[in-house]
This record gives C-alpha cells, structure tokens and sequence, in this order.
C-alpha cells in the first residue's frame, strides 16, 4: 500500500504542516505546483528532500484559486483547464521528476463527477509523459484516464468522511473530517485489508484502493501520518511507493 500526503503547501512566508516530517513516513508527496499553494523555492525544496528519501512526487494540480486553497470550483474552458494543468506539471518538473498527478481540492470532487473537467487532466496527464493519475475508484476521471490507456491508482482518505455514494463529505459538512487517530488507523487498515470503508450514514461501501492519503494540513498530521504506517505494518501490509 502506498501512502501518501499533500506537501509544498505554503507560500512564500506561509508554513503550513510539517513537510519534513512528513516525508520520513509518506512514500508519495502530492507536491502544490503553485496554483492553490506552493512557490518555486517550496517546490524545489520539497523535491529535493523527497528524492533524498525515495519518496516519489506527484504533481497536485489546482483551479487557479491561490485565495480559495483550490477548494473553489471554477467554470474554466476545458482547453484553458488543460493548458493551466499542464503549466503546473511543467512547473513542478523543473525542480525534479513528477511521476503521476493527483487533483487538489475542487478539481478532485469536480472531476469525480464532471466528464469535461475530468477529460482535462487526463489530457494534461497524457500530454506531460503519459503520467499515472491518482484518483478516487470509480469515478468519471478514473474512467476516462483507463480509456486514454494511462494508470489509475485508486485512491482512499484515512482521515475524510465518505457518501453513502463513495464521493467525500464536502469540507462545509458535518463529518468531512476524521480528526480521531484511532478512527484514521482502523479506517485505514480496513480499506488497505479489505477494500471497505464506512460512510458516515453507517452504510460499508466498496473502496479497492493501491494509496491511502494523509492530509498534511489535518490537526496532528504527522502523528496520524505515522500511527496509519505502524498500523498498516502490524496488520501485514507493505508500504511502499505504487511507482
């Protein structure tokens, strides 16, 4: 099982999670490529630390919304979304080599279900090296992405609340956020063993996933980050990186 975090999320002055520790315990890092968050000097230190450990980067790719942390929705042109995905990629891949690409906030829950915006990162994805996308399990952009011919790497959330339909709480919502550590681990182990989680309705939904994520910017990030790893070791699963 591959677990994963989102990194880089500062800007300029701003320091938001502990991006150090985080990557002794991640095997990937969805590193902000500067369009919700991140700079050039936080991408290029952030790849740097993770190519010191071997943990492989992805891009995590925005709306234009440096205000709005991307988790606003924005009403761009499909091909305009596809050349400011690709600007990220580009972006990113200055400071090392980005290896799959994972949606951020808005863009995620948007291309789950949007064919347009979903078909935008596939294209972006595509055109950037033919890059694996991280993804939620059967949503429209996984789809479309194992049409273009590119890897999906299903993806679950440790510490965020699931629909009864398999789509994430919206963060305004009661129950978005699983801040318990014993709640994140028992979650985590269950979707890595048994390919479930429990939405907040109580209802057991299918979730077949190859990466756990840990938001970086949760309240006790790294000690969750690194209770799910020892979890996930003591239930007999390997961690390690999909790519």
């Amino acid at each position: 099982m591959d677990l994963n975090s989102d990194l880089g999320e500062g800007f300029g002055v701003w320091r938001l999670g502990d991006d150090d520790a985080l990557l002794t315990i991640v095997t990937s890092a969805n590193v902000a490529c500067g369009f919700h968050a991140g700079d050039p000097p936080t991408m290029r230190r952030v790849s740097a630390r993770a190519g010191e450990r071997g943990v492989r980067v992805g891009a995590q790719v925005s709306y234009r919304d440096l205000a709005g942390f991307g988790r606003r929705r924005i009403d761009v042109p499909v091909a305009e979304l596809v050349d400011e995905l690709r600007y990220q990629i580009g972006a990113l891949g200055a400071f090392g080599p980005v290896v799959y690409v994972k949606p951020h906030g808005a863009l995620y829950n948007t291309a789950a279900v949007d064919p347009g915006h979903a078909s935008a990162v596939v294209m972006a994805a595509a055109a950037s090296g033919e890059l694996p996308v991280l993804c939620q399990p059967g949503s429209v952009l996984a789809g479309l992405a194992a049409e273009r011919g590119l890897r999906v790497v299903a993806e679950g959330f440790a510490d965020r609340g699931y629909l009864p339909d398999g789509r994430l709480v919206p963060r305004s919502e009661p129950g978005a956020l699983v801040t318990d550590v014993a709640a994140v681990t028992a979650r985590a182990v269950r979707m890595a063993v048994d390919g479930v989680v429990e939405a907040i309705d109580g209802t057991v939904i299918p979730m077949p996933i190859e990466s756990l994520c840990v938001h970086g910017d949760t309240p006790g990030a790294v000690d969750m980050a690194r209770a799910v790893r020892a979890a996930l070791t003591d239930a007999g699963v390997p961690v390690r990186a999909f790519v």
